[in-house]
């Protein structure tokens, strides 16, 4: 039986965008989601940073272009908000890059666009 990588984490994490979710509902923009996920973690306590910027090394080089996550929360989970229809191939490609590129093991796709919450979980 294998085991669920960050149970603890994520189900804090999870519960948060549950939290907030069940307060703001559907229907805005990203921005306003994240914003209240990191009134909710500073709420908590939970650590995390927001924007966290990741370098990509190109056979020895850094290229010129950065990418930045939504929040690492613990140091170990990627958490990515979204907005939108639906969780699609683009997000999770995505979070798979930030996972790659950050040497973390977890990363969860957060949508507040759909009339119920859904979520993802990418494990590398």
């Amino acid at each position: 039986m294998s085991t669920i990588i960050h149970k603890d984490e994520s189900f804090q994490i999870i519960g948060t965008c549950f939290e907030v979710h069940n307060n703001l509902g559907p229907g805005f923009l990203e921005i306003v989601y994240k914003d209240a996920i990191e009134y909710e973690f500073k709420k908590a306590n939970i650590p995390f940073e927001r924007e966290k910027e990741y370098t990509v090394n190109y056979k020895g080089e850094i290229l010129p272009h950065k990418f930045y996550a939504d929040f690492v929360v613990f140091d170990k989970v990627i958490l990515e908000v979204k907005a939108v229809s639906h969780i699609t191939d683009k997000f999770t490609a995505m979070a798979i890059n930030y996972l790659k590129i950050s040497e973390l093991k977890l990363a969860l796709i957060v949508n507040f666009g759909e009339l119920k919450i859904n979520h993802k979980r990418i494990v590398r």
